[in-house]
């Protein structure tokens, strides 16, 4: 061992004899030993304040005009589907009122909507029976067409549901954004409340009557 670290000691004297003295690389000044680690320090950015806020504030506009473009998506689909049995929608109630026991007992739900039974289950298009035989039923009828269409819808649904979320995603990073650019302020500041995955960090800013 000792005649190892013997060896090692001479190369690194033959190695330090047999470098130019001129040969200059970054490292030399940008290395440094911290707490015993060799660490190396990273350049800081040479960006003015007013640099900074002008930044922020592209980045504000980008993500809003993505969060607008994502809102009218939002408001379309919902047109398209006029929230037809939305899945999570409380179901509509129609409330019936009777006198007597009896009258509960009898009651026909088909028969009091004047309508034919596979039809009862319905919320929309429900002919009557006397409409029916004037006209012959629109839409679907037949239960692989009723499922495909309920398979669209739900898709659909499906569809609406993660863009909502994008566009509240998006809304939160652009409060997020506009915080980071009013800290840059040099305002005496209080954090009220910290950052969440939901929502910005609120500070409370000193009032300061402008000139």
């Amino acid at each position: 061992d000792y005649h190892k670290k013997q060896n090692a000691l001479r190369a690194l004297q033959k190695k330090a004899l047999d470098k130019n003295p001129d040969e200059f690389y970054f490292k030399m000044i940008r290395a440094e030993l911290q707490d015993g680690v060799h660490t190396i320090k990273q350049p800081k950015d040479e960006v003015t304040p007013e640099q900074v806020k002008l930044m922020r504030t592209q980045d504000i506009k980008y993500v809003e005009m993505k969060r607008v473009a994502e809102a009218k998506k939002i408001e379309r689909l919902k047109s398209e589907l006029h929230l037809l049995d939305a899945e999570g929608k409380n179901p509509n109630k129609h409330v019936f009122f009777f006198d007597t026991k009896k009258e509960v007992q009898e009651f026909d739900i088909a028969t009091h909507l004047d309508t034919l039974p596979e039809l009862v289950g319905r919320v929309y298009n429900r002919p009557t029976i006397a409409t029916l035989q004037k006209e012959t039923l629109k839409g679907a009828t037949e239960p692989a067409h009723l499922k495909k269409l309920a398979q669209q819808r739900k898709n659909q649904y499906d569809l609406l549901k993660q863009r909502i979320e994008r566009e509240k995603a998006m809304f939160v990073v652009a409060q997020k954004i506009q915080t980071r650019k009013d800290l840059l302020d040099k305002t005496h500041k209080v954090k009220v409340k910290k950052e969440t995955t939901n929502s910005p960090a609120i500070y409370k800013f000193k009032f300061q009557r402008k000139r």
